[in-house]
């Protein structure tokens, strides 16, 4: 009863979900290429230019001159926001870059194609970039006082990801099946 009607906004009311039918044969290679396509289509395709490398630049370049605009304070106020959504809340960074990895490397594995496996390794070598801009952006947030890496650093790390990932996703781009 606890678990069939709980209160909320998207409570399920007493419904219940099962299969009603299961897939005798799938094609994961269609799967495989058309999620791939997708995902490098809306990193590196979509006309917004606040979503995907564009969006990753847009910031980028803003963020050098957050101290001059905003003052130190404010600065380090705006970088530790950009820093929770990164890594805690989940909008990207590190974490979904070593994800996205491991599945570029099961899907090389399950379509025997070693170029998915270079881009594989690729990614995860940005995931360590993205990884070293959070640490240093992290350390200049605790430590206002002492700036050890300044938003023009943090910046460039950032324009550093989003060339790799131009990159890396335009060569997904080109990936036949």
């Amino acid at each position: 009863m606890r678990v069939r009607f709980p209160k909320g906004v998207f409570a399920p009311n007493g419904r219940m979900y099962y299969p009603i039918g299961v897939v005798k044969k799938k094609d994961l290679h269609k799967a495989i290429y058309d999620g791939i396509k997708k995902t490098a289509h809306d990193m590196i395709k979509l006309p917004v230019p606040i979503v995907g490398v564009k969006g990753i630049r847009y910031l980028a370049k803003r963020m050098a001159n957050w101290p001059e605009n905003f003052g130190d304070k404010k600065a380090s106020y705006y970088l530790g926001q950009v820093l929770r959504m990164e890594e805690e809340i989940g909008t990207g960074g590190a974490g979904f870059r070593f994800i996205y990895g491991a599945f570029l490397q099961e899907a090389a594995e399950t379509l025997q194609n070693e170029k998915l496996s270079e881009l594989a390794m690729d990614m995860g070598r940005n995931a360590n970039r993205w990884r070293e801009f959070s640490f240093l952006g992290a350390k200049n947030c605790k430590n206002r006082s002492n700036i050890e890496v300044s938003f023009s650093d943090l910046s460039e790390i950032l324009l550093d990801c989003a060339d790799r990932e131009d990159k890396i996703f335009n060569q997904l781009l080109t990936i036949k099946r």
